[in-house]
């Protein structure tokens, strides 16, 4: 049975269990004259009014989301469940002031403690104890505030027919009075049991902030291997299920698909420690810091048309800062437009890096696709020879791996070459640079050499 099944179940029992209690107190206290039984019977019939608004939001709620209700239909219970605590608190007080007056003006109208009334309790007491375990625990199961609401007043039942018992014990023992001091005290347990339900209710519908659920948020978020920098949290829970909207920074220079990434470990994060949470999170580019080549790539990356900023270098002269950098655009635009574009790129790197005297921006169209095709092995001879020769000279030993493309530019040589591990990246572009431009001198006829490094893992030989 599936969970929605189960819980309308659960739902219908409950109705059928307070129709029985409602009937055997309500008749009880007519026949005994005792206004605690009536209270307890309107306290039964409040749990039927609460049972039957719990399984009609319990069928409401359990719907998936639609366009009409995109967050889903889950304040349903928390409505219920705050008609059904206005409903208790008013039948309570009529009650309480009967009761108050039966004290005062000291008319009992001849209560009577038959031995089958004693009966009655016990059986009511019994039934009172299983639903209110049973609804416990469906509301446990199910994260439901509408069932945890039932569990309440099935527990307040049981204390009500135990409050009962005693006023029909000591009415028996001669002390009429004793019956609406009972009856005061089930309402009085009413009336505080529906304003705490009452006010849950409220603050669920007036997304009241979850800080159990914000301080579980920012302790997951403190796991990150990459700190991100937490701006903003809204957090608030309807029928058992958390929704969470956060801010987060991440670097200025950081690209779409960078700041993506940090998105999605933000949520996968924040859903582990809100199991079932809704989460929505906001990326906004942090403070802009670093050095003037991480801030110069930012300003230059938030400009909408530029597609890709590479080859970025300071050069420190005498007489100040300039900045040269590459700039990829869309190739269907026009030089016009493209300049366009680049003199808008200059004035925001400017406003970003006040201390720049200049900015050269050399334009370069975005590259589409370039059909290519693997060249057969007896053409590429030749080349492969120098590529090999070029790579021992620099390296002291022979490149990992040599192939080739034939693209619309032209040949495509591709090399891997094994250097050190802790050898630094600079040095390691060093000699990457080297054997492209040795490569280039020897064979002109490439249209391009890209050598790609990798780490020496081979074992240390014993010396």
């Amino acid at each position: 049975m599936n969970d929605g099944a189960t819980r309308r179940r659960t739902a219908l029992l409950s109705v059928g269990a307070a129709v029985l209690l409602v009937a055997v107190k309500l008749v009880t206290g007519l026949v005994t004259g005792s206004l605690a039984f009536v209270a307890e019977a309107v306290h039964s019939g409040t749990d039927l009014v609460a049972a039957l608004l719990t399984l009609f939001a319990v069928r409401v709620a359990i719907r998936p989301p639609d366009r009409d209700h995109q967050y889903g239909h889950g304040k349903a219970e928390h409505l219920a469940a705050l008609g059904e605590s206005a409903f208790l608190i008013i039948v309570s007080v009529a009650i309480a002031a009967e009761s108050l007056r039966r004290l005062i003006d000291g008319q009992f109208h001849g209560v009577e403690a038959t031995w089958w009334a004693f009966v009655v309790l016990v059986v009511v007491i019994a039934l009172d104890a299983s639903r209110a375990l049973a609804s416990r625990r469906a509301a446990r199961r199910f994260s439901s505030p509408a069932f945890a609401a039932n569990a309440l007043h099935f527990a307040s039942d049981l204390a009500g027919s135990v409050a009962v018992l005693i006023g029909m014990i000591f009415v028996a023992a001669g002390t009429p009075g004793a019956d609406a001091a009972a009856a005061l005290f089930v309402a009085a347990l009413v009336v505080a049991a529906g304003l705490r339900l009452a006010r849950r209710s409220i603050d669920v519908l007036m997304d009241r902030t979850e800080l159990e659920a914000e301080g579980r948020i920012r302790a997951a978020l403190a796991t990150l291997e990459e700190p991100v920098e937490l701006r903003r949290i809204r957090a608030r829970q309807a029928a058992g299920r958390y929704f969470a909207d956060l801010v987060v920074a991440v670097p200025s220079d950081a690209g779409v698909t960078q700041a993506h990434a940090i998105a999605d470990d933000v949520e996968r994060v924040v859903e582990e420690s809100l199991p079932g949470a809704d989460v929505v999170v906001h990326v906004e580019p942090s403070e802009r810091a670093g050095d003037l080549r991480e801030r110069a790539t930012a300003a230059a990356s938030s400009v909408p048309e530029v597609r890709e900023v590479h080859n970025v270098r300071v050069m420190h002269l005498p007489e100040g800062y300039e900045l040269s950098l590459h700039v990829k655009l869309p190739s269907e635009l026009s030089l016009t437009e493209a300049h366009h574009v680049v003199e808008r790129l200059e004035v925001l790197i400017h406003d970003a890096l006040p201390e720049l005297r200049k900015v050269h921006t050399h334009i370069e169209p975005l590259a589409g696709t370039d059909w290519a095709s693997s060249p057969a092995s007896g053409d590429t001879t030749t080349e492969r020879a120098a590529i090999e020769e070029t790579v021992r000279q620099v390296t002291g030993a022979d490149p990992a791996d040599v192939s080739f493309r034939d693209g619309e530019g032209g040949r495509i040589a591709l090399v891997t070459i094994k250097l050190p591990g802790e050898e630094p990246l600079p040095s390691a572009h060093r000699h990457a640079g080297a054997i492209e431009e040795a490569v280039r001198e020897r064979c002109p006829s490439l249209g391009d050499v890209i050598v790609h490094t990798e780490p020496d893992e081979a074992p240390a030989t014993a010396g």
